[in-house]
């Protein structure tokens, strides 16, 4: 009993691959997404006041990306893989509306962005006109926009847990909003692990009742 009311008060905490991969925010934890993912376990282990997650989709992504045979056994005591509870959770009707609104807004502005390819085939090198069509078109389509099964897995599990996402994709971010899911920028994630180490001292130093 005992063990089951400590879990219960800890704070859960869902992982993004963006964490590790995306070299604009990994920074403060190593220069390649092996030497990031080693500096996290290093850091997670020494702290009892947490509990990590990811979707079992996220982390096979993950491993695409890292040295599997630098990575520590202790990964999956870590590291907790959980799938959401796909058909057991509710989603409000209204964030499926927005979601139908928001692409239909999108592919229009993608058919815009053809017409002005078009328009300057005349002007344009094919090679240039291709370049600038598709960076215009992901831009219109993709960018700020949940557009995967893995991105749904991360919101269902953080909305199920009521865990904290720290994620870079700024289409989660977006959507986490919208399902009142707390998130937290990458770049602050090294400074959040500092503080529950320091947390997790502070109350092993306490006096036991």
């Amino acid at each position: 009993m005992p063990l089951i009311s400590h879990r219960s008060t800890l704070q859960r905490v869902v992982l993004d691959t963006s964490l590790f991969v995306n070299p604009d925010v990994r920074t403060s934890l190593g220069n390649t997404p092996t030497e990031a993912l080693e500096t996290f376990l290093s850091m997670a282990a020494q702290i009892h006041v947490l509990e990590f997650y990811m979707p079992p989709s996220i982390f096979a992504e993950l491993l695409h990306f890292v040295e599997r045979e630098k990575i520590p056994g202790d990964l999956l005591v870590i590291l907790h893989q959980k799938p959401p509870k796909k058909h057991e959770l509710k989603c409000p009707a209204i964030l499926l509306y927005e979601l139908i609104e928001d692409m239909r807004e999108r592919v229009n502005k993608g058919l815009r962005v053809a017409e002005n390819a078009v328009r300057s085939a005349e002007k344009k090198k094919t090679d240039e006109i291709i370049q600038d069509l598709r960076r215009k078109y992901r831009e219109a389509l993709r960018e700020g926009i949940i557009d995967s099964r893995e991105d749904v897995d991360l919101l269902l599990l953080a909305m199920e847990l009521d865990a904290l996402l720290i994620t870079a994709d700024q289409g989660l971010i977006t959507w986490a909003e919208k399902f009142g899911i707390q998130w937290l920028f990458p770049e602050k994630f090294k400074d959040y692990l500092t503080g529950a180490i320091k947390r997790t001292e502070l109350l092993s130093a306490m006096p036991k009742k």
